[in-house]
């Protein structure tokens, strides 16, 4: 998006912005309504996709019941949920439904408001665009969430596949970014911006290091890596730990092998952490510029919070109820993080520009 060519701060962009920004809050529920759903093991629940039919939950016991039985033919449940009753299938189907049936409302939003800025003619030319990529990515984030699914729908397999939940986490960052992008370029007028090129370069490296730490993550929460080592600061007794080389070829236990995959997200947990703290450091002279001391300030303190969220959520992962908990904060963390760094990005610009 070329945010340069969009006026900001003016009183018809203002009302946009704000859509956009419900937007980036209605995606920030969505991720962690599926962080839930994940944790509570609840993603297989719905083994169809009805896009129109499937808003409304089954109505009676007869439709309850035929729900409940097409669950009873996944490998779940005949492997993991096999005392399941009707009782506790509801409970799960509920996350699952719910997480669906706020996608379907994100685009209820997005469409009533896109229609409605267009008929009162707010859009300026050079929104258009980006308006039509945010639904395609928005339509792309539906498909691979269903893709997902799918993954896990298949014999000999409980749950659904790790790296296809880590690209529909990721793909759903990437629509966070986008979409609060697209409402500070209507936003952030040039005074509230920094030319900086050393500290851009900072962020950038920051970005990459960040952007594969969530990566990781994903992976530890498709494979349940956090159990495999519920200690700190040791890994199970070890500063490294046993098994990272159990996979062939030796490229698989980057992908594959959990405690391999645990203890890289704690490396680039403990890097990420000095990575913010050095730039921190480094901007520590920058006066005059409210939005971005405030963006500082959160930087650093959401990174020091991130950090001890995932020790207690280490330490918590044998405890179901608390790791859901604690891994719902963590995941939220995550997300307030990336957000920060997005808007830092933004404000932080290598040469000045005109607007």
């Amino acid at each position: 998006m070329n945010n340069n060519s969009i006026q900001q701060s003016s009183p018809s962009s203002k009302p946009v912005a704000i859509w956009l920004l419900i937007g980036v809050g209605m995606i920030v529920v969505q991720v962690l309504l599926g962080g839930i759903t994940r944790l509570t093991e609840s993603g297989l629940s719905i083994t169809e996709w009805k896009p129109i039919t499937g808003t409304l939950p089954p109505m009676n016991d007869v439709a309850w019941q035929a729900e409940f039985d097409k669950y009873r033919l996944t490998d779940q449940f005949k492997y993991v949920h096999q005392n399941f009753s009707l009782s506790d299938f509801k409970s799960i189907f509920f996350w699952e439904w719910f997480h669906r049936v706020w996608a379907r409302l994100m685009g209820v939003v997005f469409f009533i408001g896109f229609v409605y800025f267009l008929a009162k003619k707010m859009f300026k030319k050079e929104m258009i665009l980006p308006m039509v990529i945010l639904f395609f990515l928005g339509g792309i984030q539906g498909a691979i969430g269903w893709f997902m699914v799918k993954s896990g729908l298949v014999p000999e397999k409980y749950f659904v596949g790790h790296v296809e939940l880590t690209t529909h986490f990721i793909a759903a960052l990437g629509l966070l970014c986008y979409t609060l992008w697209f409402a500070l370029s209507l936003l952030v007028t040039p005074q509230q911006k920094l030319v900086n090129p050393v500290l851009k370069k900072w962020l950038i490296l920051i970005l990459v290091v960040l952007v594969l730490q969530l990566m990781y993550g994903g992976f530890m929460a498709g494979l349940r890596a956090a159990v495999t080592a519920p200690t700190w600061p040791d890994i199970n007794g070890y500063l490294i730990p046993k098994h990272l080389n159990d996979e062939t070829p030796g490229l698989k236990n980057f992908v594959y092998n959990p405690i391999a995959i645990h203890f890289i997200h704690r490396g680039l947990a403990y890097l990420l952490f000095v990575m913010i703290v050095a730039w921190w450091f480094k901007s520590v002279n920058i006066h005059g510029q409210k939005l971005f001391s405030r963006l500082r300030g959160a930087f650093l303190v959401l990174v020091i919070l991130q950090v001890l969220l995932g020790i207690f959520t280490v330490l918590n992962a044998t405890h179901t109820n608390r790791l859901v908990v604690l891994g719902v904060a963590h995941q939220f963390t995550a997300m307030v993080l990336v957000m920060v760094i997005v808007c830092l990005l933004f404000v932080v610009r290598r040469r000045s520009s005109v607007l």
